[in-house]
């Protein structure tokens, strides 16, 4: 990348830092005078982040008799799925489509749109999509989730520390609204902000993946010509225009969205980039958009009409940041040879989904041992990771890779799960880290039950 994106992601604005996990960076600071804060709610479990996995964490632990409280940044709930417009959910089904490994609320959810005709399914077994839901509508279905199951939701609110009781023990979140500072007490957290925000603050031990997968911005587009030229060749027009447009090389995707004349792109792509970090997270959003206008002006270049930009989404669609220290890390063997735990807590069958920048492009590992490379400039390049024989319906996730080690009231939800590269990269998906989600709901609610820590509830 180069240009405004960039020097802000290298160059950070004047007074700002980019610390590490471990501290090693310093920054100025201020004191600010002690200040009373009010107690906004006391809840038996609360919920930092409104993503579909947030919100399933915090639906089924209501359902089950917790008072549960919810708190979202955007002013919607669904994260990846509405904020960041990605209308895909894939398989629910194992290797051969023979019967359904994911049902709980993802399924739920399908069907509450499929009844108001706002999702589309794939023709037939597609390793690459299953259905196609209407961002908008779903955004409404997860309002009505919220409402009906009792939970007390916090919009345009963010969790901006761990409240601790006199103890030392976490105890609620500080968190910021438009009523300025405030505490939500609980008895257990559940940590769905993605970036592993509430984990960092209790001071649970966090690691990075060597390579982070790069994060999306997508776009919603009419006019766009996917039908007329084919998506192949737009990412070959993209790939040779990349120097003048200053687009970092990567594959181009996306769909067109349930009941719309509107296609959902994904053809953007910001390398090197930590989004957990402020300041990076900032010239991301920024460059994200630069490219979506880049990726028009390239289309007109080549004598088509402009594809007309309907939608920017509220949140650049991010892969991966920090991960949680679990009591269990997952291993890309452990996802390539399905195997089983004693707490499975989740299936998938997506395959490993790993994007790089040398070579440009991104690999594919599917569970039946093949292996496809997809490049913006070229044919797709078909091999094997393992020779061909008996492979495994699905992987499976176990409930210790939620646990943050060290923790008896804490648990996390969505892409901080422990994970190595390979293994992330299959199971960062939303239909895999929905059932994180309702995991880490039930699990709360069995220490809760029991009233133990989460580790003892669940035997581990």
């Amino acid at each position: 990348m180069t240009g405004y994106g960039k020097r802000c992601l290298n160059q950070p604005f004047p007074g700002t830092a980019k610390p590490g996990i471990t501290g090693e960076h310093t920054m100025d600071i201020v004191t600010l005078p002690s200040r009373s804060v009010p107690v906004l709610a006391e809840a038996d479990i609360c919920v930092a982040g409104g993503s579909c996995t947030g919100v399933f964490a915090a639906v089924t632990a209501a359902r089950r008799g917790a008072r549960v409280a919810v708190v979202e940044p955007q002013n919607r709930f669904g994260g990846t799925a509405t904020a960041s417009q990605v209308c895909y959910w894939h398989s629910i089904f194992n290797l051969d489509y023979s019967r359904q490994i994911i049902a709980g609320m993802t399924d739920e959810i399908l069907h509450r749109l499929d009844r108001r005709g706002q999702v589309d399914y794939a023709d037939g077994p597609d390793p690459s999509w299953y259905a196609r839901l209407n961002t908008e509508e779903l955004a409404i279905e997860l309002d009505e989730l919220v409402v009906e199951a009792g939970v007390l939701p916090f919009l345009h609110t963010r969790a901006v520390d761990v409240w601790r009781d006199a103890d030392g023990r976490p105890a609620g979140l500080l968190v910021a609204g438009k009523g300025g500072l405030g505490v939500l007490k609980a008895k257990y957290l559940v940590d769905a902000t993605g970036d592993g925000d509430i984990c960092a603050a209790a001071g649970a031990e966090m690691w990075r993946n060597p390579s982070l997968q790069p994060p999306t911005a997508c776009a919603k587009m009419s006019r766009w010509p996917e039908r007329e030229v084919g998506m192949f060749e737009l990412g070959k027009w993209i790939h040779a225009e990349a120097e003048r447009y200053r687009m970092p090389e990567g594959m181009i995707w996306g769909c067109p969205t349930p009941g719309k004349n509107t296609f959902m792109l994904a053809g953007t792509k910001i390398p090197d980039a930590d989004l957990s970090d402020p300041a990076e997270l900032t010239a991301g959003e920024i460059e994200g958009r630069r490219q979506i206008r880049a990726i028009q002006d390239i289309v007109a270049g080549y004598g088509l009409p402009r594809p007309v930009l309907e939608a920017l989404p509220s949140l650049i669609g991010i892969r991966d940041t920090r991960h949680i220290r679990s009591l269990y890390r997952l291993t890309t063997d452990d996802v390539l040879y399905g195997r089983e735990f004693p707490d499975t807590i989740a299936r998938g069958t997506y395959r490993v989904d790993v994007h790089s920048q040398n070579p440009p492009g991104t690999r594919f590992l599917y569970l039946d041992g093949t292996e496809v490379f997809i490049s913006p400039d070229r044919e797709n390049e078909a091999t094997r990771w393992r020779p061909e024989g008996p492979a495994p319906e699905c992987y499976s996730i176990p409930l210790r890779s939620l646990i943050p080690a060290g923790f008896d009231n804490l648990i996390s939800a969505g892409r901080m799960i422990d994970a190595e590269t390979g293994a992330y990269g299959a199971v960062r998906v939303m239909v895999t880290m929905n059932q994180t989600g309702e995991a880490a709901g039930n699990a709360a609610y069995e220490a809760l039950d029991k009233g133990t820590g989460i580790p003892e509830a669940a035997g581990l």
